[in-house]
């Protein structure tokens, strides 16, 4: 059973916690680098991949090497930190603020928060059936802004270059384990290619809920418009990673806690035939498995996800809604590798104790585990408050479980 630590932007650690596990483990040395910004989310030191035996790694960690890549900053409970030096916060009475380079304010940190939240939804006020102008609109949304690394580099020949030299390095990298303890890490590359996501993050999310009940020949055209900027990016940066990387990762989240955000019909209409343009695509460039992130309720898509290609479906939020594990693996443990799910973020690793924890991972790696086809992963990132006893015991549960029969 492998393990997953900061594979990618949703299997992470915030800084504030970061910081609390380094404190606890007795690591003193090294800064604490915040690779997302919005998230706040820290990079994983190898002496932490090696404690825990993380078998994953982020196509990023094979950039931004330099001191100049990174700029000072302090984090909501005063620790200081290392952010993109590309990234300008800019600081407005007690709040952080992100600008845009026109003025426009695109994301804010309010006093007392631990992330940034988007304020600029470039469409909200778009009339018309003309998006020649998407990738403008796109760069003004805070998640394209503050891009982690390997942003900011561009997808022109010479920022290619710089994408295909950076990941060859990172891929022939010796190992810091003992090649008897776990095999190369497995490299996870983040391209995103969002689609429902990108309508909430241009027109609002309200907005293009409405829109898409409302409106669907427009919305078929923005669709249109949005999966041919992404599969020219698709091409070029498979061009430059695909050899190197061993899965690429797109986004979409589509579930909430209680359901699904949209009926199945809908989801047919609009989505299913796009991701599997994409994710077809994505395998047909490069010797890859294709992830989808998609949080929440998600049971009833999976079987549309299975058709349209998926390799992987991550996180796994058992606690939501129809997100049975047992069910789950049952159903569709022969077809997908099961991404997550091994221990709650929402209740358990906050705000149980150690033991529960230990349980709680026991229970979901049965679970999830039986027969492989199972990645370990906690459902989502973990957050400032987690206590690093907990984090110890659920990552030590992990490696301790993974040797045994499930």
């Amino acid at each position: 059973m492998p393990i997953d630590l900061g594979g990618h932007r949703s299997s992470g650690i915030m800084a504030i916690a970061y910081k609390q596990l380094k404190q606890h483990l007795g690591i003193r040395s090294g800064d604490i680098y915040v690779y997302d910004f919005v998230q706040q989310l820290a990079i994983v030191e190898p002496e932490i991949l090696d404690r825990f035996e993380v078998d994953t790694i982020e196509l990023g960690r094979g950039f931004a090497l330099d001191p100049g890549d990174w700029r000072d900053w302090v984090l909501p409970d005063g620790t200081p930190c290392k952010i993109p030096a590309f990234i300008e916060p800019v600081r407005v009475g007690a709040d952080w603020h992100i600008y845009d380079p026109d003025g426009a304010l695109i994301a804010i940190q309010r006093e007392g928060g631990l992330y940034f939240e988007q304020t600029c939804f470039p469409l909200a006020h778009h009339a018309g059936d003309d998006f020649s102008q998407l990738p403008e609109a796109m760069d003004k949304v805070m998640w394209a802004a503050l891009g982690s690394p390997p942003a900011p580099i561009d997808f022109d020949e010479m920022g290619l270059q710089q994408l295909a030299a950076g990941a060859r390095v990172l891929r022939h990298r010796p190992s810091d384990l003992e090649a008897s303890e776990v095999s190369e890490r497995a490299i996870l590359g983040l391209f995103g290619g969002n689609l429902m996501e990108w309508g909430q993050f241009l027109f609002r999310m309200d907005n293009f809920l409405m829109l898409l009940a409302t409106e669907p020949r427009r919305m078929h055209r923005f669709l249109d418009a949005l999966v041919e900027f992404h599969m020219d990016n698709l091409e070029r940066y498979l061009s430059a990673v695909g050899p190197y990387i061993d899965i690429i990762v797109f986004g979409d989240d589509l579930g909430m806690q209680t359901g699904p955000q949209i009926a199945l019909s809908m989801y047919r209409q609009f989505f299913f035939p796009r991701h599997r343009q994409l994710w077809e695509r994505a395998k047909q460039l490069a010797d890859v498995k294709v992830m989808l992130h998609s949080c929440g309720s998600i049971a009833s898509y999976i079987p549309n996800f299975i058709e349209a290609g998926l390799d992987i479906l991550q996180p796994i939020q058992t606690s939501a809604r129809g997100m049975d594990p047992l069910v789950l693996k049952r159903e569709y443990g022969r077809h997908l590798c099961l991404w997550g799910g091994g221990c709650d973020t929402q209740w358990v690793l906050p705000r149980g104790t150690s033991e529960q924890v230990t349980a709680e991972v026991r229970n979901k790696v049965a679970a999830l585990a039986r027969g492989g086809g199972y990645v370990f992963q906690q459902v989502h990132n973990i957050m400032a408050d987690v206590p690093p006893e907990n984090i110890v015991a659920m990552l030590d549960a992990a490696r301790r479980t993974r040797g045994s029969s499930v």
